[in-house]
C-alpha cells in the first residue's frame, strides 16, 4: 500500500463558486498546495480577477452570478471552453437573510433558497458532461457541496430560509449521490461551523466570545476547511459517496450546551 500520493490533486482541475472570498477561497487555496488548477467564480468580476492574480498561476478567474438557471449554465458553457473536463466541482456560493417571523420576506425566501438549494443542483446538471469526461471508475469525479451545521441543528436567529436550504442542500447530496455515482461521480457535503467570513461575522468579529462555546476553544481557520476539501477531492476520499463531513470544532456532535450562529 502506497500512501503517499492519496491527498495529491497534481493534474486535477478544479471549479469553485464563492471562491473569492470566505471558505471558497480557503478552499481553492489548499487546491492550489495539493496540485490542481483551479477556476474560481464569483459575481463581481473585479474581485474574482484579483484573487485569482494573488493565488497564482494555477487560479483562473471565471465571474459569474449562478444565482439564477441561466447563471448556472453560463458558467458550464465558460468552463466547458476552458477544460475539456471537471475533476471537482465545489459549490460554495450562498447567501443567508434574518428576519423576524411576522415581517420575514419573500425576497428572503426566494434569494437564498435559489442560490443555496437551487442553483447547486442546476450547476451540477450544467457541468455533468465535464463531470462525466473526468470520472472513472477508479478515479471518480468530486462534487463538494458547502452545506452548514445550520442544516443539522438549530441556531438562536430567525434565519429561516437559510436554515431550510441548508438542511435541503444535505439531502440533496445524498440524493444526486445516488444518481450520479453510476456515472462516477461522487456527491458529497461539507458542513462547516464557526469560520470567520462576511457571511459568519460573529466568528470574524467576535472570535473569542464565539471560541466560548465550541467544544474546541476556537474557530475554525483556512487549514481546517482546506484539509476536509482535500480529503473529499482526492484518492483519499474516493470511497466516500453521499455523507456530510461536519467541520466545526465539536459544537453538533460533541456539546454539552449551547449554540451559536455559523
Amino acid at each position: 500500500m502506497d500512501t503517499s500520493k492519496l491527498f495529491s490533486l497534481d493534474g486535477k482541475v478544479a471549479l469553485v463558486t464563492g471562491g473569492s472570498r470566505g471558505i471558497g477561497r480557503m478552499i481553492a487555496e489548499g487546491f492550489i498546495a495539493q496540485g490542481a488548477t483551479v477556476y474560481i467564480s464569483s459575481r463581481k468580476d473585479e474581485v474574482c480577477d484579483a484573487v485569482a492574480s494573488e493565488l497564482g498561476a494555477k487560479c483562473i478567474s471565471l465571474p459569474q452570478d449562478v444565482s439564477t438557471v441561466d447563471g448556472c449554465k453560463a458558467l458550464a458553457s465558460a468552463f466547458a471552453d476552458a477544460q475539456p473536463k471537471l475533476d471537482i466541482l465545489v459549490n460554495n456560493a450562498g447567501a443567508a437573510w434574518s428576519m423576524p417571523f411576522e415581517e420575514f420576506s419573500e425576497q428572503g425566501w426566494d434569494k437564498v433558497m435559489d442560490l443555496n438549494l437551487k442553483s447547486p443542483f442546476f450547476l451540477v446538471q450544467a457541468l455533468h458532461d465535464s463531470l462525466k469526461a473526468a470520472g472513472s471508475a477508479s478515479q471518480p469525479a468530486k462534487v463538494i457541496n458547502i452545506t452548514s451545521i445550520d442544516g443539522q441543528r438549530l441556531n438562536p436567529w430567525e434565519t429561516f430560509s437559510y436554515q431550510a436550504s441548508k438542511a435541503g442542500l444535505i439531502y440533496l447530496t445524498k440524493r444526486m449521490a445516488a444518481r450520479l455515482v453510476t456515472d462516477h461521480i461522487n456527491v458529497t457535503s461539507i458542513a462547516p461551523g464557526a469560520f470567520p467570513s462576511d457571511m459568519n461575522r460573529a466568528a470574524r468579529d467576535h472570535g473569542a466570545e464565539v471560541s466560548a462555546s465550541i467544544p474546541s476553544g476556537r474557530v475554525g481557520v483556512g487549514e481546517d476547511m482546506a484539509g476536509a476539501a482535500i480529503y473529499l477531492a482526492s484518492r483519499a476520499g474516493d470511497y466516500v459517496v453521499g455523507d456530510t463531513i461536519t467541520v466545526d470544532g465539536g459544537l453538533v456532535h460533541a456539546a454539552l450546551g449551547g449554540s451559536i450562529d455559523a
